[in-house]
């Protein structure tokens, strides 16, 4: 199997595949998800799953951004079934990871959908000025400029403070206000890892439990915001086993325990063991 690209998507085909895979991963290493999220994405290609990949660049229009992305995907989805499957039966699932998952809900909410589930990872729906540091600093600066320009009786024009007041749109607000009245994927998975400061898993799951509580489940996993972007790690031993070595496989242990737990955990829920 071979990356490639189609329609501004990167896909990876299995000779027959199962069911496929939409991902999109996270606003600053999005925009190379088949080197990025390699060895996630190519895992699961080995399992038998079709990966389309969708790449974007961060705006604060995420609406935009979430219909871009699903014009993308659905051009690659159409040649997928029609020139390298000829098959409409295979069930379709969304795979998201931080960004990439508020993606996939503005998706679900604004746009007609037919997914046989999603699976959210690492969901970060914060303000632009926590999720951009730049952004805090600008805010400070145009505040500081307007205490200066009250005090020397010279207000500043509303469009110089208007020029500052920057947020995503949707907003974090509006976002789980969609998602809450509109969201339209009834099967999700949402994972939280166990080390991550920005994952804001807990309050999307309240939202989803709310509109299908009989089809939302949680898994809080080790590892941390980072871990969908591990790499397998190789380490050929010498001819006799040397303490080089035995460091060498220990950090390999490390690097890939968490991240193909991961893998496992998603495996489970794509493919549940039936009685």
């Amino acid at each position: 199997m071979e990356w490639q690209e189609i329609y501004g998507n990167w896909i990876l085909v299995p000779p027959r595949p199962i069911a496929i895979i939409h991902f999109l991963g996270g606003a600053f290493v999005a925009a190379a998800p088949q080197v990025t999220y390699r060895s996630l994405l190519e895992y699961f290609a080995v399992q038998g799953y079709a990966i389309v990949a969708t790449p974007f660049v961060n705006t604060l229009d995420h609406t935009t951004i979430a219909q871009r992305v699903m014009r993308m995907s659905n051009l690659a989805l159409d040649y997928l079934v029609n020139e390298r499957l000829r098959r409409y039966s295979l069930p379709i699932y969304g795979v998201g990871h931080s960004m990439g998952c508020k993606l996939h809900l503005l998706i679900g909410s604004l746009f007609p959908q037919d997914r046989a589930g999603n699976i959210l990872i690492s969901f970060n729906n914060y303000p632009a000025r926590r999720s951009i540091p730049m952004v805090d600093q600008v805010l400070q600066f145009s505040k500081f400029t307007s205490q200066l320009a009250s005090q020397l009786n010279s207000p500043l024009p509303p469009q110089f403070a208007a020029a500052f007041d920057v947020e995503f749109t949707p907003s974090p607000e509006e976002t789980n206000r969609l998602v809450l009245e509109s969201y339209q994927v009834p099967r999700n998975l949402l994972i939280k890892f166990n080390n991550d400061d920005i994952d804001q898993t807990r309050s999307l799951h309240q939202s989803l439990y709310q509109r299908f509580p009989e089809s939302t489940s949680v898994e809080i996993l080790k590892g941390s915001h980072l871990t969908p972007l591990g790499q397998d790690v190789s380490w050929q031993a010498g001819k006799e086993f040397s303490p080089f070595d035995a460091i060498g496989q220990f950090f390999k242990q490390e690097l890939t325990r968490d991240l193909n737990q991961l893998k496992r955990t998603m495996d489970l829920w794509l493919s549940p063991i039936t009685p």
